[in-house]
């Protein structure tokens, strides 16, 4: 038990957020502006958590490989912009590095700008209303807060009985490899394995890929899914589905991998992306009432109160968002999510009425995979009529410019059997170079609840990516078309 009396008491704060990534930070932001005294307890030496320092990583990574691999340059004949035979793991991380710190610097000035008051340390809980702050051995600081923000993010989780073995990473300590591997073994089929495949495969590696699942991404629409698995092989990446490791042999400088299934496959580098676990052991979190999940996520509802997993009880005045909470775990809907927490804590209504009502999820592999609202699979599991159209990149003169011969964006619109009558969006999902750009497009185009003649009447530029919109619509006006047609 802790004696108050001992230790340093700071001044009460209206908000105390628990962790500075995308969520913490704007959670953080959303009270300060409208007035609140904040503060915000970070347990790292820096700011801006997972999203400031992993995630934006990979997405920096992708853009160094495509660079130094010369990918971009694939259409320009007699051409070899390639320089990965020559590139070090310093060329590799430069941009990298230099990203990283740009964004952690743009963290604390928002803070700054805020009037957030920063504190260094591990913070837990004493009670829902007090925070202890821990930060190497100094003495520690009590903080009390009318309300509290949990947005301690998320880490990757490794897997049990893995050998000792010099070169095995995670989604984090993959950032401290010392030199190129010839051969890499990503294990899991998700978002981050099928990034950091595509990354060291442009760079040259030799990759496998490693899924217990039948299809890459399977959350996604099927499509892009099989369009993205075609890439990747093409790009030399070996793909092994529904399959699982066995054994794990170490055998000198390289490491064998026996499947259940009896196949063998040889790397001297494995990379782990089997799914994340909740930042939350530090906490305390019984302290304050609250009941942890499987892999110690926060159970919240609608607001982002957290409540009791099972019951439902609300804990009053307590708050999480972010990755701690579990899925999308999307560094824009963390951010939404903390943002609309704050509004309901602190009664600021109607400045933000809900979290944004279509969120967009993007994909950085190589091509970008992108998509908002609903899927075919949805559709059908909802029984709702629907009519698609696509329109692929190849076909556009942006699309043959920069040499995209894959990519695609496909529409789902509710099907009606009145040919002059516009039909209403339903999804939009894209593969292709700057797919996470042109979703925004179809994301606002949702939002509106707009219907096709919104694409059929915009007059877009020319040439751009932005066309292909116009272009699906009018597949599925002929689709819808020869559907009616049929019926008669």
């Amino acid at each position: 038990m802790i004696d108050l009396n001992k230790v340093k008491t700071e001044d009460h704060y209206d908000l105390i957020v628990l962790g500075s990534g995308p969520a913490g930070e704007k959670g953080a932001a959303q009270a300060a502006y409208f007035g609140k005294k904040v503060a915000l307890v970070e347990k790292n030496n820096f700011l801006g958590g997972t999203g400031a320092n992993t995630a934006i990583s990979s997405k920096t990574l992708r853009e160094t490989s495509l660079a130094l691999s010369g990918i971009r340059s694939r259409r320009l004949h007699g051409v070899d912009l390639s320089l990965k035979r020559q590139a070090t793991v310093k060329d590799f991380l430069y941009h990298e590095h230099a990203v990283i710190d740009s964004e952690r610097k743009r963290v604390e000035q928002n803070m700054k700008q805020h009037n957030v008051k920063v504190f260094w340390g591990i913070g837990s809980f004493i009670d829902n209303q007090t925070i202890e702050v821990k930060n190497h051995g100094k003495k520690p600081k009590i903080l009390k807060g009318d309300i509290i923000l949990i947005a301690t993010g998320s880490k990757p989780r490794i897997p049990e009985n893995i050998p000792q073995f010099k070169n095995i990473f995670d989604s984090d300590t993959i950032l401290q490899i010392k030199e190129i591997p010839k051969k890499m073994v990503v294990i899991g089929g998700g978002v981050i394995g099928c990034e950091y495949a595509c990354i060291f495969s442009a760079f040259g590696i030799q990759v496998s890929l490693i899924h217990n699942r039948e299809i890459l991404l399977p959350y996604i629409d099927r499509d892009i899914s099989l369009t993205l698995e075609k890439s990747m092989r093409n790009m030399g990446i070996t793909i092994y589905l529904s399959e699982k490791v066995a054994v794990y042999d170490v055998k000198e400088d390289m490491i064998e991998l026996t499947f259940e299934s009896g196949k063998t496959c040889l790397t001297d580098t494995i990379m782990f992306a089997v799914g994340r676990i909740s930042n939350t052991e530090e906490l305390n979190l019984e302290a304050a009432g609250i009941v942890p999940g499987k892999y110690g996520l926060i159970t919240v509802n609608e607001y982002y109160q957290v409540v009791h997993p099972e019951t439902k009880e609300i804990i009053e005045g307590i708050y999480a968002a972010g990755d701690v909470i579990g899925r999308p775990s999307l560094a824009s809907t963390s951010m939404e999510q903390a943002r609309y927490a704050m509004i309901k804590a602190f009664h600021l209504e109607p400045y933000k009425k809900h979290v944004a009502p279509v969120l967009p999820a993007g994909i950085y592999t190589i091509p970008e995979c992108s998509m908002a609202g609903k899927t075919e699979t949805e559709c059908k599991e909802e029984h709702i009529d629907y009519v698609v159209g696509k329109a692929e990149y190849k076909s556009n003169v942006r699309g043959m410019i920069i040499g995209d011969s894959v990519g695609f964006l496909k529409l789902i619109f509710e099907f009606n059997n009145d040919i002059k009558e516009p039909m209403g969006l339903l999804g939009v999902q894209i593969i292709g170079e700057i797919a996470s750009e042109l979703i925004h497009i179809g994301v606002n185009a949702l939002i509106i609840n707009a219907k096709s003649n919104l694409f059929i009447d915009t007059c877009f530029n020319y040439p751009t990516l932005g066309e292909l919109y116009k272009y699906a619509t009018y597949d599925a006006m002929i689709q819808r078309q020869n559907r009616v047609s049929e019926q008669e």
